[in-house]
């Protein structure tokens, strides 16, 4: 292992250059910071400490300090154990398909439920849970319930849409592609304002759904119409012969695409699905825009009107980048392990 370790580290003239120039941007960047991220680091929530450092250190007080209100937005305090149990069952359920043994329709149902179930969580009124509305859900579980509902609504619905668009009818082929392609065609942020904003003239007064749920529409229509042309594209890419041969063994045609076609093409299509699901987790930061406070819009909640700790929004930033690429990470590592479980 140390010897092939070596060979790509060293086996050429260009892997060398470029491993002793990494090496030496590592010797330059690494001591400054570790001393400003670690060593003259403050890490009490003491703003008058954090001031007196001048940033010559981090202030990691601020995560302290304001880490509740990042990480659960404006929901009530005394109601806190709600969005946490929330997230925790949503990341419960990524952690389990990914280091677990789920696999198979277990997966895709353990990762399709688990929003279902952190909906009631957080809005209460069952089972003897106070009410909270919508407005103030925010923080970590409002990230994790759009991206978890947005690709268990989006899925079944590219899903569908992959197979209209390869229907033999004109109408229905046209219409869904015009759909697909008008998608496609604008920014996932004038989707949030028109659900927003335009799609509550078309109820009657007093019916319009809440802000949330048509912005998770939004998305879930947004996201369906990227999803569908990667789900197309493992449809065109099973051979003919696999359908001849469901024939031959007599399975109807519903049964060939439920038992032969459709978990190949998933399979298949794994990393890309995980792709959109990662992109969706980071794209979730522009509902802030409709007034939903999310992870980096209850950042800036936090911090806005407080003076005090307002000039360490760089420690505040890189907390959050962390939490986002934790994230990213377990949604590539779901990608990885999916196709290796049946």
């Amino acid at each position: 292992m140390t010897a092939n370790l070596f060979r790509r580290l060293f086996g050429d003239v260009f892997s060398t250059i470029l491993t002793l120039l990494v090496l030496a941007a590592a010797i330059v960047s690494l001591p400054p910071l570790l001393r400003w991220a670690v060593l003259n680091a403050e890490f009490r929530p003491d703003a008058a400490a954090c001031t007196a450092l001048d940033h010559t250190g981090a202030c990691w007080g601020v995560v302290a300090e304001k880490a509740r209100f990042i990480l659960l937005g404006r929901y009530p305090g005394d109601e806190s154990w709600r969005p946490i149990a929330a997230a925790g069952l949503i990341v419960t359920s990524w952690l389990a398909v990914a280091f677990g043994r789920i696999g198979g329709r277990t997966a895709l149902l353990a990762l399709a439920l688990s929003p279902v179930v952190a909906v009631p969580l957080l809005g209460g009124g069952l089972g003897g849970l106070a009410p909270v509305p919508t407005e103030l859900w925010g923080g970590l579980p409002l990230t994790l319930l759009l991206t978890a509902g947005g690709m268990a609504g989006a899925l079944p619905l590219g899903i569908a849409v992959a197979y209209g668009r390869r229907s033999k009818l004109p109408v229905l082929r046209g219409l869904l592609t015009a759909y697909v392609e008008l998608a496609r065609g604008i920014p996932l942020i004038a989707a949030l304002f028109v659900a927003s904003f335009l799609l509550p003239l078309f109820f009657p007064e007093g019916m319009a759904l809440d802000m949330l749920w048509r912005v998770l529409i939004a998305i879930v229509l947004f996201a369906a119409a990227y999803l569908s042309e990667i789900i197309r594209g493992g449809l065109q890419a099973i051979r003919p012969g696999q359908l001849d041969a469901a024939a031959a063994l007599g399975l109807s045609a519903w049964q060939t695409q439920r038992w032969i076609v459709l978990p190949q093409v998933l399979r298949a299509a794994a990393p890309s699905l995980a792709n959109s699901a990662i992109a969706l987790f980071k794209d979730t930061s522009l509902v802030t825009v409709v007034s939903l406070y999310e992870l980096t819009g209850s950042l800036g909640l936090a911090l806005a009107g407080d003076g005090e700790w307002r000039p360490f929004y760089l420690e505040a930033w890189l907390f959050l980048a962390a939490i986002y690429w934790l994230g990213c990470a377990l949604l590539a590592r779901i990608s990885a392990a999916i196709p290796r479980r049946p």
